[in-house]
């Protein structure tokens, strides 16, 4: 089989295609004939920086839609044949990936291959942002780093969906401003990292936002925390700057009583399997109710993964990437 191996870290063109041996599972595990793999930061992360990867070589990749292949010792409560959407700790970019099976979930009806392949990680971790963690209620205000990213796109819909009384974005262009705006948010601000606070501040009458999602991390995750409003939540949920891991004290939190947690929807997948299921059944349901879509707005060939990670890490991207694999991506569409 197919698959895109990182064997030494950096840009975009270490990504390698190879033929390997096809993967089985062991106990609790279960294969999958892959038709479409979902790209995220992390992947970039982990290709130029080694980020959650155990040992080079390594086969990147968090999240699939296909058709289950063989089932491990132990699996039940799903059959061969079955289409499914799953997160992985990593293998995905490959014609064939092995995945625990609590981490695996049978595809809603009505949702498509290509759609499920959006879903595993950013619709868990969004619905989670809003509700598990960030708490959202009615009438409350929201502010999102990232806004047109796959995670953010889902973030507007979802915080709009529970009745927030005003949704911020933060994009670096106006084109990611117009599709955020398309996508549940009522102001968005183009803006640098860390001048956003002000403007902030202005659009809610100096009072602040109540909520505020960061996965960017350093100064921009310094600069949401000036954004709050007394008794506002930050919840960290990635470090996309890369910078040094900060410290937030009592300084930063007595003056308006806020707080600061955070989120990794793989540490929880380790941590708290059960929950993370519980959690990603309560927002794949988001999806068949119509609450929440996802674009695909650009898809690669499973041998173009440098050409998606490129686009990804210029920064110029909105909504979901996938990655084809041609052989079941093919045979669902034709189905």
């Amino acid at each position: 089989m197919r698959a895109v191996e990182i064997q030494e870290y950096g840009g975009p063109e270490v990504l390698k295609v190879v033929e390997t041996e096809v993967p089985e599972p062991g106990p609790g595990q279960l294969s999958i004939d892959v038709a479409y793999t979902g790209v995220n930061f992390a992947d970039l992360k982990a290709r130029a920086e080694g980020y959650r990867v155990p040992a080079l070589p390594f086969v990147p990749g968090l999240e699939v839609s296909g058709r289950v292949r063989a089932l491990g010792e132990g699996v039940t409560g799903l059959t061969v044949g079955q289409e499914v959407a799953a997160l992985t700790q990593g293998g995905a970019y490959a014609d064939v990936v092995v995945a625990d099976a609590v981490t695996v979930f049978p595809l809603p009806p009505g949702v498509d291959l290509r759609t499920g392949a959006t879903l595993p990680t950013v619709l868990p971790t969004a619905y989670a942002l809003i509700h598990a963690v960030g708490r959202l209620q009615p009438g409350e205000t929201v502010l999102v780093q990232g806004a047109a990213g796959g995670v953010g796109t889902v973030l507007g819909q979802l915080a709009s969906a529970a009745g927030a009384g005003a949704v911020y974005g933060v994009v670096s262009s106006a084109a990611k401003a117009e599709y955020a705006l398309e996508h549940g948010y009522d102001k968005v601000f183009v803006t640098s990292s860390t001048s956003f606070a002000k403007e902030v501040r202005e659009a809610t009458d100096w009072r602040g936002v109540d909520l505020a999602l960061d996965p960017v991390g350093g100064e921009t995750l310094r600069a949401s925390l000036a954004s709050l409003a007394l008794f506002g939540r930050l919840v960290s949920f990635g470090n996309a700057s890369g910078a040094e891991p900060w410290q937030v004290g009592q300084p930063d939190l007595y003056p308006l009583a806020v707080s600061v947690s955070g989120f990794s929807i793989l540490t929880l997948a380790q941590t708290a399997p059960a929950e993370l299921r519980a959690l990603t059944e309560r927002a794949f349901r988001t999806v068949v109710d119509g609450v929440v879509s996802l674009p695909v707005t650009a898809e690669f060939a499973l041998e173009e993964a440098s050409e998606a990670h490129c686009l990804m890490g210029a920064r110029t991207s909105t909504g979901k990437l996938l990655l084809r694999a041609d052989r079941v991506a093919g045979q669902a569409e034709n189905a």
